[in-house]
């Protein structure tokens, strides 16, 4: 069976398309995921995977996490042997270029009033932006080829060779690894409405990071000052993932023609980032 990806109106505006299938190309050699059979102007064929997207109850089976946790892992300790590649944690320009060509305001009169309600003012959202990047930067997080995407979507679990396979490298560079791991961790909320009270407990957290950090230091045992350090990061980091899709959401709101609100979508991951602000920047490492 082969697979046929169309890409959606305007989305190269946030995805470089060249980047996508080498990152596809990377992680198949390393046996991580599928094959491209070929690609065209607006979209590609590839490989059929066997398997099943992850619901919000399977991504919480330790079976499952300890597979994902694992497989992560492997990916972060990759060094693609590429010279197009920047070193460089990706995430601050990309959401810079979000905070640039999002939408300032809407012609349509309904959509502007909704705007205003739902969406704090840009000045306020750079404000707060510049706020997180020096919090963040100062953790010191690792830099590591990261999905960036983990959404249980991209996560196909097949239960018969109790294997998963990640999918859907759109957004695949080198990133912080705290951010790569709470983005997945907000991503246990589910799709499409998501229920961020669905965010993984500590103690669920940390049994995944130990799993994690056992895979990526290949170590049998990781000291708990270890899996503590790494907690509070992906918890801090989890603030850049809510702020960096709420972005994306409000472009897809001007430009795609999914018949999905981006707008209240948007308006959800920003909601979040100003819930848990206080809470999570007062934490210290």
């Amino acid at each position: 069976m082969v697979l046929v990806r169309v890409y959606g109106h305007k989305t190269d505006l946030l995805i470089n398309r060249k980047d996508e299938t080498r990152n596809i190309r990377i992680l198949n050699k390393a046996g991580f995921t599928h094959s491209i059979y070929a690609t065209f102007n607006n979209g590609l064929a590839y490989q059929f995977i066997e398997g099943t997207t992850l619901t919000t109850e399977t991504v919480k089976n330790p079976n499952v996490y300890t597979l994902i946790a694992k497989r992560m892992a492997q990916m972060h300790k990759l060094k693609p042997d590429s010279n197009d590649i920047s070193k460089e944690a990706c995430i601050w320009g990309k959401v810079e270029k979000f905070m640039e060509i999002m939408p300032k305001e809407f012609s349509d009169d309904s959509k502007q009033a909704r705007f205003e309600k739902l969406i704090k003012p840009f000045t306020v959202l750079k404000q707060n932006y510049q706020l997180l990047k020096a919090e963040l930067e100062d953790l010191n997080s690792n830099v590591v080829f990261a999905h960036n995407d983990l959404l249980l979507g991209n996560v196909i679990y097949n239960e018969k060779e109790n294997t998963v396979t990640f999918i859907d490298f759109e957004y695949t560079a080198y990133n912080y690894q705290a951010f790569d791991i709470a983005n997945h961790f907000a991503e246990f909320a589910g799709i499409d409405n998501p229920d961020y009270s669905l965010y993984p407990e500590g103690e669920l957290q940390k049994a995944w990071l130990s799993i994690y950090l056992q895979e990526y230091n290949n170590v049998n045992y990781v000291p708990e000052n270890e899996i503590n350090l790494l907690y509070i990061q992906v918890n801090k980091f989890v603030l850049l993932s809510h702020f960096f899709w709420g972005c994306w959401g409000l472009i897809q709101s001007e430009h795609s023609t999914i018949d999905f609100d981006f707008l209240e979508y948007a308006a959800i991951r920003f909601n979040e980032y100003f819930k848990w602000k206080q809470e999570c920047l007062r934490t210290r490492v």
